[in-house]
């Protein structure tokens, strides 16, 4: 059984996390923000209807910031389940093999479930 991680590093890891979670969701609030002031925005002040290519942008900048909100709701979830493994006594290890998880790793992407060789063999195989 790998080593368990001390104390000390389960600190620096879940404050990690929870910094990385609070700047996800600052940007989540920010995108939501972004967005309800452009639905009131929808008429030109002029009288004119907006052109085709503004209304196309408009729809492509709403389409990416949800496609950008997603993701962060699911790293959002992984981080949340990091802190589950921290106060369960398992972060760091990886849920596939149980070895430990390199701290270099760990730094990067704090939410890393998968050590970095079960990591590689699950993205050549196309899973998550």
């Amino acid at each position: 059984m790998p080593d368990k991680m001390n104390a000390q590093k389960k600190d620096f890891y879940r404050k990690l996390l929870l910094k990385l979670k609070s700047q996800i969701l600052g940007d989540i609030k920010s995108m939501s923000d972004e967005n309800e002031g452009e639905q009131g925005d929808k008429g030109d002040v002029s009288g004119h209807a907006m052109h085709m290519a503004d209304v196309a942008t408009d729809m492509y900048d709403r389409e990416f910031n949800l496609s950008l909100a997603s993701n962060d709701r699911e790293i959002l979830q992984r981080i949340d389940a990091a802190l589950d493994r921290i106060e369960k006594g398992i972060y760091g290890l990886c849920m596939k093999s149980g070895k430990k998880i390199s701290e270099t790793r760990l730094k990067a992407i704090p939410y890393a479930e998968y050590c970095l060789e079960i990591q590689e063999e699950m993205d050549r195989k196309g899973a998550r």
